[in-house]
């Protein structure tokens, strides 16, 4: 991503470098279940988490070819919402993403198998689940970060897998929000303090020298 010259943080010192990817990356996606990618539930079917899904296979696909781990989240709640929290007060429409609906489940484009599945409750993919662990066990030096919404638990996700060290990268057109505004922006604040904000193409990429690296 390039940032304006005449862009305010730039000139008070935000982004001035890039962080470069490390050699043992993971494919970290958020809730591209099915609460948001099927337009038959209120929440769901926004252009650009469409666009976002499309992109994710795409990557998800070469993650699986060089041997990259993809761990999904999604996020659902028990049919008593006692584990839900506060979200009701600002989404009320979440407390009908239950954990035997079909709103949670991870949407059939984006999934393998091969997949690790962690439900979350919360933004970050980080709060209240093993992934920070299973991401050292399995040597992780790089997140790649995609899904929905970009506003929200993308965000949250990548300002957290900062906090914890990993070099992070946000391909633009792997995550989606309900609008460009809130997509945009948030975007640009990640690129400025915490993160490399890319493409798909750009991914692939690095994920095919990943694959060549690696020893036979």
């Amino acid at each position: 991503m390039e940032l304006h010259a005449d862009d305010p943080w730039l000139a008070r010192g935000y982004g001035q470098g890039a962080i470069e990817p490390g050699k043992r990356p993971a494919l970290l996606v958020v809730d591209l279940q099915y609460a948001f990618t099927d337009a038959g539930f209120p929440m769901g079917g926004a252009p650009l988490v469409e666009r976002a899904v499309e992109n994710t296979a795409r990557v998800a696909a070469a993650a699986r070819d060089a041997g990259v781990p993809v761990f999904q989240t999604v996020v659902a709640w028990r049919e008593d919402g006692s584990d839900i929290g506060l979200w009701p007060l600002k989404l009320p429409r979440l407390r009908e993403v239950t954990l035997e609906s079909r709103w949670a489940r991870v949407d059939e484009r984006v999934w393998d198998d091969s997949d690790v599945l962690l439900v979350k409750k919360w933004p970050s993919f980080f709060h209240g689940t093993p992934l920070h662990s299973l991401l050292t066990a399995a040597g992780c030096d790089t997140v790649v970060v995609a899904g929905c919404m970009t506003s929200g638990c993308v965000r949250a996700t990548t300002v957290d897998a900062f906090s914890n060290g990993y070099r992070t990268l946000v391909p633009e057109d792997c995550v989606g929000d309900q609008g460009r505004d809130g997509h945009d922006s948030n975007l640009r604040d990640v690129h400025r303090r915490y993160a490399e904000v890319t493409t798909a193409d750009e991914v692939i990429e690095y994920l095919e020298r990943v694959r060549e690296e690696v020893p036979a």
